[in-house]
């Protein structure tokens, strides 16, 4: 069997990235008319693909950047000109990072996934036997006693190729064949725009305004921001809202404190 990274617990790989899915008591009829625990996902859709986990990280990236360069700038004093210019390139600058960074994390774990598939498939051609001692192990880790589990992984394998290589790269790789991990577009477009829009809200009080009213707005607006995005990620963690939107304002409000007092003290320096 070709070697990856770690290891599964009951002799198969370890599970990748955001593909592995957790087992429940589903139980659902096999190929073999053996009964036997299904794999899935906590609704259909598997819950926190890569779209969403850039739509949060984008949004939240880009809403702290941008607020902590614009308290910078604005604490060196600079004037309500140079923080929109700096606001606007920070926004640019940043939002084409995320998604250029989206992009190539989201297709190097498809070409992976690509590449692990083609091994596996070679695998089945070549050393079937092992293939199915595998998937044999896998059930009888989950409960299936040793004969069904035996007859289970020799339909499988032995049967139509495609399944078996589907099965065994869900079952063994932690791998949807049908996804790969998910669209590398989609993720890099949402990082983008999402990022972007994160980054904007900082820079709307200096679009009509200026001075320390301006840097006000700023503050309060940001904040609101960001509690009301960590209270929206309990959404998807369980954990609860309040507590969570009062973390990411206290570490929105210290970073942006810290990037104001060195521009403060940077400004006066070279002022």
């Amino acid at each position: 069997m070709a070697q990856t990274a770690g290891c599964h617990p009951t002799g198969g790989r370890a599970r990748a990235g955001s593909a592995g899915r957790r087992t429940s008591s589903k139980v659902l009829d096999s190929p073999a008319g053996v009964r036997m625990p299904q794999e899935a996902s906590d609704s259909p859709k598997r819950i926190g693909g890569n779209a969403l986990r850039a739509a949060v990280l984008g949004a939240n990236d880009g809403l702290v950047s941008n607020f902590c360069l614009i308290m910078g700038v604005a604490g060196a004093g600079g004037a309500r000109g140079a923080i929109l210019i700096a606001g606007i390139a920070g926004l640019l600058a940043g939002a084409l990072s995320m998604a250029l960074g989206e992009w190539l994390s989201v297709q190097s774990a498809r070409e992976l996934y690509a590449h692990q598939l083609r091994l596996e498939g070679a695998e089945l051609e070549e050393r079937p036997e092992e293939e199915e001692r595998e998937l044999r192990v896998i059930y009888e880790s989950r409960g299936i006693p040793s004969n069904e589990a035996e007859t289970l992984a020799r339909r499988i394998v032995r049967g139509n190729r495609r399944t078996a290589l589907a099965t065994m790269a869900r079952e063994e790789l932690g791998i949807d064949p049908e996804e790969l991990g998910g669209s590398a577009w989609v993720a890099s477009v949402t990082s983008f725009l999402l990022f972007a829009l994160g980054a904007a809200v900082p820079l709307v009080p200096f679009l009509v305004a200026e001075g320390p009213g301006a840097v006000i707005a700023a503050s309060i607006l940001a904040g609101t921001t960001l509690a009301g995005v960590g209270a929206f990620i309990t959404r998807l963690t369980g954990q609860p809202p309040v507590r969570a939107a009062l973390r990411q304002l206290a570490f929105g409000a210290v970073a942006a404190a810290i990037t104001f007092g060195i521009g403060r003290l940077v400004g006066t320096a070279i002022g």
